[in-house]
This record gives C-alpha cells, structure tokens and sequence, in this order.
C-alpha cells in the first residue's frame, strides 16, 4: 500500500467536526452550555465544569463557543493531555498501568491502595486489557477542564469517594496539602449547607413521621389535618430550627473523631490507606461520638416536632422545663437504641450504595463517571434499604425521647416498649410512620445533592472532584 492513510492531523479534525455536527443541536453553527449539558449528559459531568470549557475556549467573549474557537479549545487541551500523559507513563510503553496510577497519586500525597488504583482504570479501560492507551486516555478526558496531574489526582480520589446516608456516615478521606489548605472546611460547609436545605424541604414530612411514630390513633391523613388545624402551615416546620442547627456541630465532631481513629487503626504505618470495612468502623465509632456529644439536641428537636401551639417559646424554653421537670437524664432518653441503629443503617448503606455504584460502572465501561440521576438512583435505594433495617430502633429511640416523666418516675426500658409494639400492633407496628420517610428520601437526597454541587463551586472546592453527593437530612 503506497497510497499514504491520511495523517493523524487530518483524522483528530475530522472527528473533531464529527463531534461539533453532533453537539450542536440546533444547527446554528454554535455550541452553547445548554447543548453542551444536553449532548454530553451520559459523561456525568456538572455544569460547572461545562462553563469553565466554554469560558477558557470562547475567545470573542459571545458566551458561545464557535467550531474555529471549539477545535481550537480541544488542540490545546489535548497538549495538556499528552503532557501529563506522557509524565503518567513512567516505562515509556504507550501504556499505563494500575501501579503507574498508584505511583503518580503517591507523588503528590494521595494513597491509594492498588486494588483502588485497577478500579480507577477500569473505569477508562474501553478494550478491557487493563491498561489505558493515548486514546483511551484522551476520550475520558477530553471534556474535563483538567490541566495538571493534582486536578486529576483530585478528581480521581473523588470519584472514588465512599459517601453514605445519614449525615455521610464515613467522612471523606482528604490528604494533607487538602487538610493544610482550608479546603475540607470548604468541603464539610458545603455538606452543612445542602444538609440545612434538604431537611428544610422535607421537614413536613419528617415532623408527619414523628407524629406517627408516637401516635397509634390516627392515620397519615388525620395526623396531617390535625397538624394543620392545631398550628396552621407553619406548625409543619415545628423543630426544624434545631434539626438544622445540630448539622454543623455532628459534622465537624464526626469528621475530627474519625480522623483520630483512623490514625489509631493505621497504628505504625502512618500512609496505610484503610480498607472498606476498616473505614466503616471508623466511620461507625465517629458517628457514634458524635451523636453521643450532640444527643440532648436530638431529644430537643423531638420534643418542639410534636409540641403543641403555645407549650414552648423556643429553644432555650424547651430545653429548661425538661431540665426542671426532668432532670438531666431526660437529655439522654432513647440514647441506646439510637446507638444501635446508627451499625445497621450505615453499614447496609455502605454495602448497597457502594454494590450499586459498581454494578453501574462496570455495567459502563467507558463512561467517566455516573451521572447524576444515577447517583441519586444509589442514594435512594441504599438509604432507604439502610432505613428498612434501622427504623424499628428509630422508632423506640422517638418514643422513648417523647415521654415527659416526672423526676424519679419508672423510665419504660427499650425491651418492655418493644414488647408492648408488637402485642398490640404487631411487627407492622415497628414500622409506623414509615411511609413519610420513604416518601422523604428522593427529594432530600436530590436537593442535597444539587446544593452541595453548588456550594462547593462558590466556595471553590469545585475541582471536577465529585462524589457521589450523598448527604441527607
């Protein structure tokens, strides 16, 4: 064959106008964000970084990118692309491997273990020969405004992230420069911040499920109309000030505690990554000191959830005639039960989200990351398999916290309320009040989740560095 194929040049603008004709919907020979968000929905990525593409190529400043000004964007990218690239294939062969990936997140600080390092690369891995090429490398690529291996390094390590229901019951793991940096206050703020809006938008229902759980008389209807006659609309957001006031506390407590006892666990070997179930009992035991310090709080919000019109004036009220009619112990009522629901709903959490979330990505081979919905998809299945299995304590833990005693009085135990559930309602009355909670978990988990994308762009913490927003309230 004389007849010389045509050069590399000729065939990357070829595919380049293949891909221009495609994104460019209505045919006006422009692309904007709009069909730039629609034609790469399947790349999972957000909008932020769709709009920092369109603003480093849009030259003439319209707002739009041109296919003069597109190509122009991808050549460029693509030379940062090469560049790191080439620094990521240390043996030269045109090929990285798993140990190649662990040994670039090492230089600057990240570990990861290998078995993470092979899951990273499978996700790029097209042809399944477990290692990525030029190509496949430029096409995972290609729409991430990355320009230096710590983006990628970043995006990589959060793409990865475990995040689990309740109030992300394992902490994010963050690397040093990240911790010297301010950056994981940002982070954790972003979490307070989508945690305060998704709890304030599905309060109604948390304070329906609340009324249920320590009412046998009335059904989800008549709870709901009394609600409204006794205290009007407002009544329904009854105790969600304190519901918000208790996330930053539970978050930065949680986050410090699990900090410090995963330098425990790691004992000696200050750089070992723990594996899964290490950092769930991590996860666990911070979780568990951290309700342990903000507890009161919880028995607070309980008690102005199911207040009625005029009982207390607010907070500080609430919190004195409990102490004065109560004494101290009050603030520790369905202390046990809560403890030991937060192990069965992490942990089942853990499993289904972290399942799903594989099944998926192994399912798409090739695609970067999955998309949002299918994100949110995860959240909700795993939460609410995580719910199923915790909600009976949940529901002793609301009772318990509901009874106003005298000082002194008999406190009911958990065994003997659990005991008096079942014989006069049954099993199906550990679960009473749940149908407000399920029905709470795809819209707070989708409100989260678009907050903490947000807030984490204006505070700058947006790095393409997503994790699968999993906060809920």
């Amino acid at each position: 064959t004389d007849r010389k194929s045509p050069g590399p040049d000729q065939e990357r603008e070829k595919r380049w106008a293949e891909l221009f004709d495609q994104l460019d919907l209505n045919k006006d020979g422009r692309i904007d964000i709009l069909e730039l968000q629609t034609g790469l929905a399947g790349r999972g990525l957000i909008r932020g970084s769709l709009e920092r593409m369109v603003a480093a190529g849009d030259t003439n400043k319209d707002g739009v990118l041109d296919f003069e000004e597109f190509t122009q964007y991808l050549r460029t990218h693509e030379k940062e692309l090469k560049l790191m690239f080439r620094s990521l294939d240390r043996n030269n062969d045109g090929q990285i491997d798993a140990a190649e990936i662990q040994h670039s997140l090492h230089n600057i600080g990240v570990d990861i273990s290998l078995e993470d390092a092979t899951r990273i690369l499978q996700r790029m891995d097209k042809d399944g020969t477990m290692t990525i090429d030029w190509n496949e490398w430029r096409d995972y690529f290609l729409f991430n405004p990355l320009t230096n291996m710590e983006d990628i390094a970043r995006y990589w390590k959060h793409s990865m992230m475990l995040d689990i229901g309740e109030q992300l019951t394992v902490p994010d793991e963050f690397s040093e420069e990240e911790k010297k940096s301010g950056y994981v206050w940002r982070q954790l703020l972003a979490g307070a911040m989508a945690g305060s809006v998704s709890r304030t938008g599905t309060a109604p229902l948390d304070r329906l499920k609340v009324f249920r759980q320590v009412s046998r008389d009335r059904n989800v209807l008549s709870s709901f109309q009394y609600m409204l006659k006794e205290g009007g609309p407002w009544s329904l957001w009854r105790g969600n000030g304190i519901n918000v006031l208790k996330i930053a506390p539970e978050i930065a407590i949680k986050f410090t505690a699990y900090e410090q006892i995963k330098n425990v666990m790691r004992s000696r070997n200050e750089t070992r990554n723990l594996r899964i179930h290490e950092r769930f009992v991590a996860g666990s035991l911070a979780g568990a000191t951290a309700q342990t310090a903000i507890y009161p709080m919880e028995v607070l919000k309980t008690r102005l959830t199911l207040r009625k019109t005029g009982q207390y004036s607010g907070i500080a009220d609430c919190a004195k005639q409990i102490l004065q009619r109560e004494g101290v112990t009050a603030f520790y009522k369905g202390y046990v039960p809560n403890l030991l629901s937060i192990v069965p709903y992490a942990g089942i959490d853990l499993a289904v989200y972290e399942t799903l979330k594989f099944s998926w990505l192994n399912r798409n081979r090739g695609l970067t990351d999955p998309g949002v919905m299918v994100l949110v998809g995860c959240g909700a299945v795993s939460s609410t398999c995580g719910q199923l299995a915790s909600y009976p304590l949940a529901l002793i833990r609301t009772r318990m916290q509901a009874q106003a005693s005298v000082k002194g009085a008999p406190k009911p135990s958990m065994l003997a309320l659990l005991h008096n559930i079942v014989t006069q309602d049954g099993v199906a009355g550990l679960y009473r009040g749940i149908s407000p909670n399920l029905l709470k978990v795809v819209p707070a988990v989708s409100m989260s989740y678009v907050v903490y994308e947000y807030t984490r762009i204006v505070l700058g913490v947006d790095i393409e560095g997503r994790r699968g927003g999993k906060g809920k309230g």
